[in-house]
């Protein structure tokens, strides 16, 4: 998945644990909200897999089907 800038729609890198844009030099952590019903999800992390549950009755959600969005630091 190819992260987007926000402000300019250009591909963002990873750096130092955030998303950086070369286009506008802005600074962005990702957030992941759940496709059922718009809450942030808590992220598991085990054996380098990364996971997402929903703590709204919605339960684990596949990658794919998160909704990701990008806030400026």
């Amino acid at each position: 998945m190819e992260a987007l800038c926000p402000r300019c729609t250009q591909p963002m890198n990873w750096v130092n644990g955030h998303y950086h844009c070369d286009s506008c030099n802005g600074d962005y952590r990702q957030l992941a909200a759940c496709p059922d019903c718009g809450q942030p999800l808590q992220e598991l992390k085990a054996c380098g897999a990364v996971d997402y549950l929903c703590q709204n009755g919605h339960g684990l959600i596949s990658k794919k089907r998160v909704r990701f969005s990008y806030q400026p630091l």
